[in-house]
Parts: structure tokens; sequence; C-alpha cells
């Protein structure tokens, strides 16, 4: 099974979070997820964070902290995952999806309807508790 690694931002603004939806064609297409993506060559996960909301989203990160790491198996599609969870709660910028993506903010109550792949689905409930006041 291949293993991927992966860098997620949960993006705060007035207690709601960014959301993101899989485009039409990509793997996974029309579920919601947190932004991110997967580390490349040497890159820690903050570091690949900071590159892959530059990319997907326009924004620069000023804050971000540290959550958890979360490992689930996609074993129907060859794969595990390896998600490093970080609270984004400083940024420049205005996120837009920039590669052609849906994005909208929503409250963690909302996101439960949203239909969110299942490694991030796990997330929302605790996110309901864990909210930042930002």
């Amino acid at each position: 099974m291949r293993h991927i690694e992966v860098a997620a931002g949960i993006i705060w603004r007035k207690g709601c979070f960014l959301a993101a939806q899989r485009r039409t064609g990509s793997p996974m297409e029309g579920f919601w997820e947190f932004p991110g993506g997967k580390l490349e060559g040497a890159e820690n996960a903050l570091e690949a964070l900071h590159r892959e909301l530059a990319e997907e989203l326009g924004i620069s990160i000023r804050k971000a902290l540290f959550w958890k790491n979360l490992e689930h198996d996609y074993s129907e599609r060859g794969f595990s995952v390896l998600l490093h969870f970080f609270h984004v709660t400083a940024f420049t910028g205005e996120p837009c999806g920039k590669e052609g993506q849906n994005v909208r903010w929503v409250t963690p109550e909302e996101a439960l309807e949203l239909g969110f792949l299942p490694a991030d689905a796990h997330l929302l409930e605790e996110l309901a508790c864990l909210q930042p006041c930002v």
C-alpha cells in the first residue's frame, strides 16, 4: 500500500473555517476537505502547508499552530495517508480557489452536512468544541 504525507490547514475566521471541495476529475472528486496538500522532497509539514495554501488559495500564513496527526487508510484505493493538521488563525490575502475548486466558510456544525473526506470527517465534531476565538 502506498503511503502519503499531507499537511492540512484549518483556517479560522470569526468562528468559521474554510472548506474546499475537490475538483471534478481529481481523486475523490466532490468531497470537501481542509485545504493543504502533499509534502514534497525534504519539506516538513509546516513548510508544505505554507506552499500549498499560497498555491491553492493565494494566502500567506502569519500564524499556524500544530494541532495533531491523524492516519487514515484508504485501502479500497490502495493508499494510506498521514495528515498533519494545523490551526491557521492569522493570514494575509483573501482565500480563493486558485485551482478552480469551490471554497466556503462554514461553522463546524455546517461542515457536518457537507460530505467531508473520511479522514477529515473524523475531526468535525471535535472542532465544534475546540474552535478558537478568532
